[in-house]
């Protein structure tokens, strides 16, 4: 996986849309005022002068959203950050050129593929899903195995209850997740970066769990295509690439499916993906994190802080042979 080191930029603001574009000029100059003397500043501040539309992406408001889980007292990411520092190998390895490679990405129409071991089989267009499901807010801290962090309220609703439409048989016990792969959309498609289509995976319970998040939104907004427009999958207490973006094609199995970055180098990325600073990557220590926006590293926590909600899946596994 290709290494970055997020700026050490000091910002622990919290903003909501209603006055962001006001909120985010201000920021930028501040920031840019305080960054400028130093080399990564400059780059910075050119990133963000270069390509002002960088402080002004947004997508459409979602109405009707309820706040479901107990806020994170911890600061939000700005939207700013959230959405031009990404990871999506499909447009680019580069995190500061996702946004405007994916730009044009279109979104519509869009269907969802949901089947295998189940007893209802459908097909969904993202319309019958946002009106199927109702639209929550939850903030979630987000966790990159290459150590660097956020903080985002999505918006979306439980995978659970799209599983329970379709009906799992009792053989199932795996989720299997597939992403578009759309060469002429998407241009390292056309490269062997990775094998394509992205795909991953979770065990059954893992997937019915009440975190486990299928993401239409974040910020009281739909989702830009650099963040996984329209679709895409949220797992707090796991390591952000679990996190499959614009999908496909859920299939339900009965053995462990294939994940893309285990199938690129199995000893580094293992099927579980847990946040665990006691297990290393091979490459790096996962003792500490590095929040995008937030001056100094922190500890990191087991289970990315919810362990009290999903330490029980794993009773009896050693975390370490199972990372």
């Amino acid at each position: 996986m290709l290494i970055k080191k997020p700026d050490d930029i000091k910002g622990s603001e919290i903003t909501r849309k209603g006055d962001q574009e006001s909120f985010l000029s201000r920021r930028t100059f501040l920031r840019g005022a305080a960054l400028a003397a130093t080399a990564a500043g400059t780059a910075w501040l050119y990133r963000r002068l270069a390509f002002p539309e960088a402080v002004t992406q947004s997508g459409e408001k979602i109405g009707g959203v309820k706040v479901s889980q107990p806020p994170i007292r911890e600061a939000l990411t700005s939207l700013e950050d959230i959405t031009h520092y990404n990871n999506f190998y499909e447009f680019s390895t580069d995190k500061d050129a996702v946004a405007s490679k994916a730009r044009n990405f279109v979104t519509r129409p869009w269907t969802l593929e949901v089947g295998g071991l189940v007893h209802k089989p459908r097909t969904f267009g993202i319309e019958e899903l946002l009106k199927l499901h109702t639209q929550e807010e939850r903030i979630y801290r987000h966790r990159c195995v290459e150590g660097w962090s956020m903080v985002i309220p999505w918006v979306g609703f439980p995978l659970a209850s799209l599983l329970s439409e379709v009906q799992p048989m009792s053989g199932a016990s795996y989720v299997a997740f597939q992403s578009l792969a759309d060469r002429k959309q998407m241009p390292n498609v056309s490269t062997d970066i990775l094998d394509w289509p992205y795909v991953e995976g979770l065990r059954l319970d893992e997937a019915m769990n009440s975190l486990t998040l299928l993401s239409t939104g974040l910020y009281g907004e739909t989702l830009l295509p650099q963040n996984g427009a329209p679709l895409r999958l949220v797992v707090p207490w796991k390591y952000g690439f679990k996190g499959i973006k614009s999908i496909v094609k859920i299939t339900l199995m009965d053995r462990q499916p294939p994940t893309t970055w285990n199938i690129a180098n199995d000893h580094e990325y293992g099927f579980y993906s847990n946040v665990n600073p006691q297990v290393d990557h091979p490459r790096w220590s996962q003792a500490t994190e590095q929040r995008i926006g937030v001056f100094g590293r922190r500890p990191t926590l087991m289970f990315n802080g919810y362990a009290d909600q999903v330490a029980s899946l794993y009773t009896g596994m050693d975390l370490r042979a199972n990372f």
